[in-house]
């Protein structure tokens, strides 16, 4: 793989703006290359006259020799030196001393380019270990507060006596009985007091040596915590002015803050207490190490981008300019700094000695992300599964055109009541597909979905995994389907209808049991996130509204057919009516109040979350939000009263809200959730950045052969452009078209070769399809907002609050 490809796919994609923009330097060395290759094509012709020459009398002059090749090395192309600019932050600047020469131009634009690069980079990295290093100053509190309680916790009859040898029981408490780390210090001598002491020692040989400092004086004056300028307190004295910070949100918690009811609990020294601040301190020093990993990359990355780009740019100009400006790089901030190592290093002591018992092992493999490993097993199960889905499907066909099946007397009553049970897993499966294609191609464009949605390092399913679920329960699905139809026709089996009846609930409770399962087998951890997350929506709005809570609240709202076929899976086996294969459910009135009910659950949720971060938010916008799932509401109710009850005017005020929400709803897709239509945008009505390179993916109305501008360069796969061409724009157009099948309702179009519960079930296809559409660009656009804020890690939130801390 050519560099430039390992670089964009090692990046962070959220701080992708912030590296060096290593293919647009190539664009300029390519015209470089171009210019000289022009100025030099009559020195060329000239030279072969004068060896032509040489070679014919070559008997007269063998005391001389012609190096053609030679190029003279001393003398320098460039001088780079340090500049001071008006905030008093450092920069290179490279002066080309061959401006003058054929081309020169171009080279001196491409230095011009190089220097504001690096200056950018350089710049980035200092303001990001300059937040490390306050973030590791507010650990050094975290943890000096955690052995105070741990010690007040393991022993509570010494925990308060104020002297030194407090102070040594508490090092060997935290040691866990290491007698050979008993002495260590803690992390807040390791990860404070020695930051300032090397960053000291590099501010004095930076000043030696006339290079840049690692970090600004007044910056470190001020990150330098008042323990670090004087004598340290005693040890427990910290737990004086300290409160646990109680993070985990109940239903409870939040009726106390609507009714401003404070409860001021006391600190309680217990183990579980002390179980939780050691695993939350745990979490928090692991995000930490994964910061500070990421930022050592970057240094490095960028480091290697540079040096590449010099080696190439004297092998095409001719040039000698690498060695003085690789030189000023290896002296620079970015390079030569080396907070980040020694916070990595006394990190990974401290969380081997406090959070491992000394098990170093065991310690970075917590400390260090986890790799995952494609494994063949399920990309073979993946396909296997697959094959089965496609052959039921053809063979469910077959039997159902041999047989004749659709023209036997029962196939109303089938299809009005084993039609309904069976296209819940249909949309299931749909929707699990669609999602799939979403990983795809979220991956395929870098959308960093795994840190939007907040998944826990690891274990985010890929899209194979997804599609593995997804054709297993489809081929469960039509085994079931296919052995009912068998039982049905056979006559033997013909008399056991109750057995029959009941596959599809057999099928449901396999289902909800490998939901539920509590061992760790089906991606445990990706279950319970996903039970959790259905939770918060249907508790909605006793909890805070996060990302995953409102997208999957999103995806309900698409699915309120399986969720009417839920209903009627309630109905028809607990009113007994499987028992003699009728429905007498649509007559009754408790399901038709139902009927209303669960078509709007999903809506409502949304409208409460949307309410809830109006409150919480003080952002207008979802107050217009609420308002869009408000009309959505009315729609829908409109809509099944009308399918209830065929009235005039029942149809007339279907059509008037049916419009009004699906022209709010289109507006609010595309230009809110999707970021599109901006005026006075660069990328003509988009948005002023783009994931995927062509324009007519966003805008099919765009009519033009010139690409779009990409913001990170995708992964090559063998898709042509025609078909990206056409494939992305019609789904752009689909998402719009999809929102309109609504009127199939109040049109009641009605095909002589298709039932009713068909019809329903393709309609219900159709709106998951555009789901899938809407999913895609919303989390890109929610990932461009990430990019141009450069947040690229979670917030773990502190297990102590201090006094000064509430106070400001």
């Amino acid at each position: 793989m050519k560099f430039g490809k390992e670089y964009v796919s090692q990046m962070i994609p959220e701080w992708q703006q912030a590296y060096m923009d290593y293919a647009y330097l190539k664009t300029i060395l390519k015209d470089i290359e171009a210019s000289r290759q022009r100025s030099d094509k009559p020195q060329a012709a000239a030279l072969r006259r004068k060896l032509s020459m040489r070679r014919a009398f070559s008997g007269l002059t063998k005391r001389y020799s012609f190096n053609v090749s030679a190029i003279d090395s001393d003398s320098p192309d460039v001088m780079v030196s340090a500049v001071t600019r008006e905030d008093g932050t450092d920069s290179i600047e490279t002066t080309f001393l061959k401006a003058a020469e054929a081309g020169g131009d171009t080279e001196l634009m491409f230095f011009r380019t190089l220097d504001r690069e690096f200056n950018k980079v350089n710049d980035f990295y200092r303001s990001k270990v300059e937040e490390i290093v306050k973030e590791a100053v507010a650990l050094n509190k975290q943890m000096d507060a955690f052995i105070a309680f741990r010690v007040k916790v393991e022993k509570p009859s010494s925990s308060w006596n104020f002297t030194e040898s407090v102070s040594v029981d508490m090092n060997a408490l935290a040691s866990e009985g290491s007698a050979s780390q008993s002495h260590r210090r803690t992390l807040a001598d390791q990860m404070g007091s020695k930051v300032e002491d090397t960053a000291h020692e590099r501010r004095s040989n930076d000043t030696e040596n006339g290079t840049l400092p690692s970090l600004d004086e007044n910056v470190m004056s001020d990150q330098t915590p008042e323990g670090f300028k004087r004598e340290r307190e005693s040890p427990m004295d910290v737990l004086g002015h300290i409160t646990l910070n109680n993070t985990l949100e109940t239903p409870q918690s939040t009726i106390r803050n609507i009714l401003k009811v404070t409860k001021q609990e006391e600190l309680k020294f217990t183990r579980e207490n002390l179980k939780k601040i050691e695993e939350r301190l745990r979490q928090v020093l692991i995000e930490f190490y994964h910061k500070l990993r990421i930022t050592k990359n970057f240094s490095f990355l960028n480091t290697l981008a540079f040096s590449k780009i010099m080696k190439k740019y004297d092998k095409v100009a001719s040039r000698n300019a690498a060695k003085p400006f690789l030189e000023m790089v290896d002296s620079s901030y970015l390079t030569s700094s080396d907070e980040i190592n020694n916070l990595m290093l006394r990190v990974e002591s401290t969380f081997v000695e406090h959070f491992a018992n000394g098990n170093r092992s065991k310690g970075m493999s917590l400390l260090r992300p986890k790799v995952k490993k494609e494994q063949h097993r399920i990309t073979f199960s993946t396909g296997f599964l697959a094959g089965c889905t496609v052959s039921l499907i053809i063979a469910l066909a077959l039997i159902i055109h041999v047989r004749n099946i659709t023209g036997k007397e029962g196939q109303k009553l089938y299809m009005e009541t084993m039609f309904p049970l069976y296209s819940l897993f249909g949309f299931v499966v749909l929707h699990m597909i669609m999602y799939a294609a979403n990983i795809y191609f979220w991956r395929r464009y870098r959308v960093n979905y795994p840190f939007i949605f907040g998944f826990k390092e690891g274990t985010e399913l890929g899209f194979s995994q997804v599609l593995l679920f997804s054709f297993g329960l489809g081929t469960l699905a039509l085994s079931s389907v296919l052995l009912n139809l068998d039982m049905e026709m056979d006559p033997k089996t013909n008399d056991y209808k109750t057995i029959t009846e009941l596959l599809p609930l057999f099928l449901v409770i396999i289902l909800i049991a490998v939901a539920l399962c509590p061992f760790n087998i089906f991606y445990r951890s990706s279950r319970f996130f996903f039970l959790a997350i259905l939770f918060r929506c249907v508790a909605a709005p006793l909890y805070k509204v996060n990302l995953p809570d409102f997208f999957l609240a999103d995806q309900l709202t698409s699915q309120v057919q399986a969720l009417r076929s839920l209903e009627f899976y309630i109905c028809y086996y607990g009113w007994g009516d499987f028992r003699l294969r009728q429905n007498t459910c649509r007559s009754s009135d408790v399901y038709k109040t139902f009927y209303f009910i669960v078509a709007v659950t999903p809506y409502w949720s949304r409208l409460l979350q949307c309410l809830r971060r109006l409150i919480e938010e003080r952002d207008s916008r979802q107050g217009l939000n609420a308002l869009k799932y408000f009309l959505t509401i009315l729609a829908v109710c409109v809509r099944t009263a009308y399918s209830l009850d065929k009235g005039i005017k029942w149809k007339v005020t279907a059509w008037v809200f049916s419009a009004i929400a699906t022209f709010y709803g289109t507006y609010w897709d595309i230009v809110v959730d999707w970021g599109l239509l901006q005026r006075g945008s660069r990328n003509s009505w988009l948005r002023e950045k783009l994931l995927i390179p062509h324009k007519s993916v966003y805008f099919i109305a765009m009519v033009s052969n010139d690409n779009g501008k990409s913001l990170i360069e995708p992964k090559r796969v063998p898709v042509s452009v025609p078909l990206k061409r056409v494939f992305f724009p019609f789904l752009q157009v689909l998402n719009v078209v999809l929102r309109f099948v609504w009127l199939q309702t109040v049109l009641d179009f009605r095909f002589s070769f298709l039932h009713r519960e068909t019809m329903i079930a393709l309609l219900a296809s159709l709106e998951i399809v555009r789901r899938g559409i809407w999913n895609f660009f919303r989390l890109e656009n929610e990932h461009l907002n990430n990019v141009g804020r450069y947040r690229a890690f979670k917030s773990v939130p502190l297990p102590f609050n201090y006094d000064e801390d509430k106070d400001s």
